[in-house]
């Protein structure tokens, strides 16, 4: 039991980690971080809800069908809507790189419950493929989303065009992420290995371009105490 949990969360923590220590400037407050860690946890069970109703009653099942819209928009779609219900307008969403925490932690809150009962149902042998696999690609969808919220904030004159473009491409590379799993059989690893890559190598860039925009506004850094 304690093992289970252990592995189920421990990707996120890391992912979390990582992206928290990316911030070159101002640190987030980790109480509303973890509140949308919390948030995006609690996502999991209603979309699951829905999603088992599409199976039970073998509706939408088509793999390109199933990949895009019950998971790729379904699941970015709702993560979206609490980023911006959530955590827009909140007042410690003060950079372009809060974005990105946010949306990273929205992201592992689902990524991490669904972790969990998958571990449980399939065993704690798949922990280190579902490390690898599921919850890091959550969490470079949040990267990709957060970084276009943030950017729809506080960098363009065009804030609802790049707040769609933070839905679209997380939903298109989700849904892609689960077109692969569905219609590869034996040879996914070959094809979803490259895909991840990217993802990361995106992911990376999005943070940099993030701190990058930080500094051209000359945001202060705040005094550790």
């Amino acid at each position: 039991m304690i093992a289970l949990l252990s592995a189920g969360i421990a990707p996120a923590l890391a992912l979390m980690t990582f992206f928290y220590l990316k911030d070159r400037f101002n640190s987030e407050p980790l109480l509303p971080i973890v509140r949308s860690f919390i948030n995006g946890a609690l996502l999991v069970f209603p979309i699951m809800f829905v999603q088992y109703a599409f199976v039970a009653e073998n509706v939408a099942q088509d793999p390109l069908i199933s990949s895009f819209l019950l998971t790729g928009l379904m699941e970015e779609f709702f993560k979206w809507f609490i980023f911006i219900f959530t955590v827009y307008k909140f007042a410690d969403f003060d950079t372009p790189y809060d974005g990105i925490i946010y949306g990273v932690a929205i992201s592992l809150g689902f990524a991490t419950v669904e972790n969990i009962l998958y571990l449980f149902a399939h065993g704690i042998e798949y922990a280190f493929s579902r490390a690898v696999f599921p919850v890091s690609s959550h969490a470079l969808f949040g990267v990709i989303m957060g970084y276009y919220l943030g950017k729809a904030k506080f960098k363009t004159t065009q804030p609802k065009r790049t707040m769609s473009i933070g839905l679209v491409l997380p939903f298109l590379l989700h849904g892609t992420y689960d077109y692969i799993l569905q219609t590869s059989e034996r040879n996914w690893i070959f094809i979803l290995i490259p895909f991840m890559v990217i993802l990361w190598l995106n992911a990376i860039k999005k943070v940099k371009q993030a701190n990058q925009s930080m500094e051209q506004c000359h945001v202060p850094v705040k005094e550790v105490k």
